[in-house]
């Protein structure tokens, strides 16, 4: 018998390496994480060679006027700006800041709850989002992928407390915090309505995938068809608050 680390084992097991199994390595990288932050680059660059600065603003650009989000357009029935709006970004700050933020959130989140959910929480976070600046700000062109960063920060917290892990413990409460501090502390400059609207989305987005079906008996496709519904729901209103 050999002595190693573990204890005694024949010569032959003490030689044998023990493959080390994470969250990623049992459900596979963050693919969509990386597709979606590829996307937001890629319109980036395009905003620039359309007319917008790299540092600051994105007004001039002809794919930032097109896609932003306001309520006089979405009246008009350029009702696309509620989900072009969230892959815009007024800046290489901004951009890096969502981005960095998405490689983060969407690395812990996608291989735990798989893509199809992941994406589907994106969206409804991206769509309330602007949902919620379109409520509060209706007259302000605004962009960018925060209001669905804000979501995963919504539905990581409901996940873990689903899995019986303290969110508070782990930091995302801080981070959560923080993050609505500055939201506060800069209204003219950060979209209040897009951050709360996308963490509002997101954090009811994850509770009817996640602790619904504890609490109910349900078919396991009906959380997903809710969960599409308040996505629909979000884009609707975003619709009838541009209207009215």
């Amino acid at each position: 018998m050999t002595s190693t680390s573990v204890g005694m084992r024949c010569p032959e097991c003490s030689k044998e390496r023990t493959q080390v199994r994470t969250v990623r390595t049992l459900t596979g990288q963050p693919t969509l994480t990386y597709v979606l932050i590829g996307i937001n680059v890629v319109v980036f660059l395009g905003t620039i060679l359309s007319g917008a600065g790299a540092i600051r603003g994105g007004g001039g650009s002809l794919l930032f006027d097109a896609g932003a989000v306001n309520g006089p357009d979405v009246a008009r029935g350029e009702v696309w700006r509620i989900v072009t709006a969230g892959f815009l970004h007024g800046g290489f700050f901004h951009l890096f800041l969502n981005m960095f933020g998405l490689y983060i959130l969407g690395g812990i989140l996608e291989p735990a709850i798989g893509r199809v959910r992941f994406a589907l929480i994106y969206f409804v976070s991206l769509i309330a989002g602007s949902f919620g600046a379109l409520l509060l700000s209706p007259d302000v062109n605004t962009v960018g992928a925060s209001g669905a960063i804000f979501g995963l920060m919504g539905a990581a917290f409901v996940v873990m407390r689903s899995r019986g892990i303290n969110p508070l413990e782990s930091g995302l409460g801080l981070i959560l915090g923080l993050n609505l501090l500055i939201t506060f502390l800069n209204p003219g400059r950060i979209s209040i309505g897009g951050h709360l609207g996308g963490l509002v989305g997101g954090a009811l987005a994850a509770l009817l995938l996640f602790s619904l079906r504890d609490r109910v008996r349900l078919p396991a496709a009906v959380p997903t068809a809710l969960a599409v519904a308040l996505g629909v729901l979000a884009f609707a209103g975003s619709i009838a608050v541009s209207l009215g």
